[in-house]
C-alpha cells in the first residue's frame, strides 16, 4: 500500500514539475497563441495555433501569476533580458492589447518609432512613400469616402480606416506640447508610459485607465463591468468625448505646471493583413514597445472552427 502511495506521489510530483517547465517556457521563450479572428487572413487563418518567439525581442520573466484564462492571480515584478533585435516594419508581432492587457493580439507592424504614417484610399504611406500590401494581404470592400469621418477611429478626428490622416509614431525622448488640442494623444501616451493620471473635478476624484469596459464585457460577458466607469463610477478612459472638467494630475502633480511631456517608450503601429476586417491601430492606437511579447513564427496546428476539422496543410506554415 505504501509503495502505491509513494508511486502516486512521485507521478504527481513529476507531472507538476512538467507543468511548471511548460509554463516557464511559454512565458519566457515560446509564445503559444490561438487565432480567434480573421484579421490576418490569408497570412494567418482563423483557427491557426501559432508558435511565437519571445526570446528575440527580449525574454521576460512572468509579470502575473494565477489561473490561466481568468483574472484570479496577482502581479509580480518582472525582469526583461536584452533583445537580439528590435521589432521592425513587416514583422508579425504578438503583443498585449493596450485596451485590455489580459488579451494578446497578433498583427503586422507597419510603422515604428519616428515614422510618419498616413492611409490614402486604403494604401499605407510611410514617410511619404507608398507601402506595399503583404504577399497574402487583401482588401474585400470598396474604399470609404475621404470626406467620411468614423467616430470610433483613433483620436476621433483622423478620418476613417481607408483615409487616415498623417500621424507620427512617438519615440522615446520626443517632446509633446501639453495643450487642449492634443489632449487625447497626451492621455494615451502618459497612461501607456505607465503614469498614474487622476482628475479632480469638484469634490470627486477620477482615475484614468487604458482598460476598456467594452473589452472587459467582451471577455467576461458581465454587464457589471460598466459600473466603475464614468458617469456612474470613478474610472475614465482617454478616448472618451465627455470627460468632466477639472484639474489633471500626473503621479499626483498638476499637469498644468508642465509645458511639454517627454515620451518614455517607443511606439509602433499594428494592422491586420486583412485590411477591411481588422480591428487594429486605426481604431485603438499605438503599441508600446513594452507591450510587444514576441514574433510569430509558424502554425504548429490549425483547426477549421466552422467544422472542427484539422487543416493539416496549414501545419508548419511559416509566418511571413
Amino acid at each position: 500500500m505504501n509503495s502505491k502511495i509513494s508511486r502516486a506521489i512521485n507521478e504527481i510530483r513529476s507531472l507538476f514539475i512538467l507543468v511548471i517547465i511548460v509554463l516557464t517556457l511559454k512565458v519566457t521563450i515560446f509564445e503559444l497563441y490561438i487565432v480567434p479572428t480573421g484579421s490576418m487572413e490569408n497570412t494567418i487563418m482563423t483557427g491557426d495555433f501559432l508558435a511565437g518567439n519571445r526570446f528575440v525581442y527580449g525574454m521576460r520573466t512572468p509579470e502575473w501569476i494565477g489561473i490561466p484564462y481568468t483574472d484570479f492571480g496577482f502581479d509580480v515584478p518582472s525582469i526583461k533580458f536584452p533583445s537580439f533585435k528590435e521589432p521592425k516594419k513587416g514583422d508579425v508581432i504578438i503583443f498585449k492589447f493596450p485596451r485590455d492587457v489580459k488579451q494578446k493580439y497578433v498583427k503586422r507592424a507597419v510603422a515604428g518609432p519616428g515614422d510618419m504614417l498616413e492611409v490614402k484610399d486604403k494604401v499605407i504611406y510611410l514617410n511619404g512613400e507608398p507601402s506595399a500590401l503583404p504577399p497574402n494581404g487583401k482588401f474585400v470592400m470598396a474604399p470609404l469616402s475621404d470626406t467620411f469621418t468614423q467616430q470610433d477611429i483613433f483620436l476621433g478626428d483622423q478620418g476613417n480606416k481607408d483615409h487616415f490622416k498623417a500621424l507620427r509614431m512617438p519615440k522615446k525622448g520626443d517632446q509633446v506640447e501639453i495643450s487642449s488640442q492634443n489632449a487625447k494623444l497626451l492621455l494615451h501616451l502618459m497612461l501607456l508610459d505607465g503614469h498614474d493620471l487622476t482628475l479632480k473635478s469638484g469634490s470627486k476624484t477620477y482615475r484614468f485607465t487604458m482598460t476598456s469596459p467594452d473589452e472587459l464585457y467582451r471577455r467576461k460577458g458581465e454587464m457589471s463591468v460598466y459600473r466603475p466607469y464614468y458617469p456612474e463610477g470613478d474610472l475614465l478612459v482617454p478616448w472618451s468625448d465627455n470627460i468632466p472638467k477639472g484639474t489633471l494630475l500626473m503621479d499626483g502633480k498638476p499637469l498644468g505646471n508642465l509645458s511639454h511631456y517627454t515620451v518614455e517608450d517607443d511606439y509602433y503601429w499594428a494592422m491586420g493583413d486583412n485590411r477591411d476586417n481588422s480591428l487594429d491601430s486605426r481604431y485603438w492606437g499605438f503599441v508600446p514597445r513594452s507591450h510587444i511579447l514576441g514574433e510569430a513564427l509558424f502554425a504548429y496546428f490549425s483547426l477549421n472552427l466552422n467544422t472542427w476539422v484539422p487543416r493539416f496543410e496549414r501545419i508548419g506554415t511559416v509566418i511571413r
